[in-house]
């Protein structure tokens, strides 16, 4: 029996997929609190959807591993599949651009993902460690924007979320550029992502683009299928003990601060 663990903020996407999980006979949890209920405690069949900070404090009780992808992988991939150059570097040296740029956390939202004027705009040494790793890139305009939810590097479900910049939400299958994404998205394969993970992808002048990856247990899923976006989510929060061997590097470190270490 799996149970879906869901943070005790209430968003759309907890909401879908724990009626998705119902409908195939798993137990849902919504915790109350930041602490982990005691029968939840390593419990077997454990899953989760939360957002980062949520899951980094029960994880480790609840005997998950996460999956993310790397936290330089963006930066990794060639510029034909980018559009754009992307450094992986730390705050302090971000702070000393004199350009504007996008500038983001990889895997989490520890400060806001937007465009800075220059480096003074981000977080001071006050609020945020040095040798915080960022991604800095260059300002490119995406068109329409689209989240894929992957098993196995392999789109199950996806959605437009985007178009110039609005929210425009439809189904990836109703979409009259499904086609276009899904060849694009088939050229990710091979480059070192997680066996379950969302990538958002979208169209530039001249082509497509990566936006960026997400980790499926944190992700919101638009206008994805709710039950095969259920599958993205449970592979990648599953029992440490189920976690395949070639996912192992891709596991979420749980941050000892918060596991009282």
């Amino acid at each position: 029996m799996r149970t879906l663990h869901l943070s005790p903020r209430v968003t759309a996407t907890g909401s879908a997929l724990a009626a998705a999980a119902v409908r195939r006979g798993m137990s849902v949890r919504t915790m109350h609190d930041w602490r982990v209920p005691e029968e939840s405690k390593g419990a077997p069949g454990a899953s989760l959807y939360a957002a980062p900070l949520f899951a980094d404090a029960v994880a480790d009780e609840l005997g998950l591993a996460l999956l993310e992808a790397p936290e330089d992988w963006l930066a990794s991939l060639p510029y034909e599949l980018t559009g754009r150059e992307i450094q992986f570097t730390s705050l302090a040296k971000a702070r000393a651009l004199r350009r504007p740029a996008f500038v983001k956390p990889p895997n989490d939202k520890s400060f806001p993902a937007r465009i800075y004027a220059d480096g003074s705009g981000l977080p001071g040494p006050d609020a945020a460690d040095d040798d915080t790793r960022v991604l800095v890139s260059d300002i490119v305009r995406f068109m329409t924007e689209y989240r894929l939810f992957l098993l196995d590097g392999v789109v199950v479900t996806g959605s437009r979320y985007a178009v110039h910049g609005d929210l425009d939400v439809a189904p990836l299958d109703k979409d009259p550029r499904r086609a276009e994404v899904l060849d694009f998205a088939a050229r990710l394969g091979g480059t070192g992502l997680p066996s379950a993970i969302v990538v958002d992808v979208g169209a530039v002048d001249g082509g497509w683009a990566v936006v960026e990856a997400n980790a499926a247990w944190a992700s919101g899923h638009y206008a994805c299928d709710d039950d095969t976006a259920l599958d993205v989510v449970l592979r990648a929060a599953r029992p440490a003990a189920e976690t395949l061997p070639s996912d192992a590097r891709f596991v979420r470190p749980c941050p000892s601060v918060l596991r009282g270490g």
